[in-house]
């Protein structure tokens, strides 16, 4: 980039700095939305709650879908980002 250009770009430096912040704040938040880890350890936790008597079979399975669910999600984002 030029002189010329940068000086009449300049006025415009800050818009693109809080667009390039913007887009960082919704890369990390995908990154976390779509990590599987947090899933894997919910579904962990179901089964040693049902395994203690804590929740009802019936519980679990509902809550075991939404998990399923939510992980097939998270693949199918996946998928599409490669």
């Amino acid at each position: 980039m030029g002189l010329l250009s940068q000086l009449l770009t300049l006025p415009a430096a800050p818009v693109r700095a809080v667009v390039w912040v913007a887009q960082q704040a919704v890369e990390r938040a995908e990154e976390q939305y779509y990590d599987p880890a947090p899933v894997w350890r919910a579904l962990a936790d179901l089964e040693q709650s049902l395994r203690a008597g804590e929740i009802d079979q019936e519980t679990f399975d509902l809550r075991e879908d939404e998990l399923i669910d939510r992980l097939e999600e998270i693949a199918e984002y996946r998928n599409r980002m490669s």
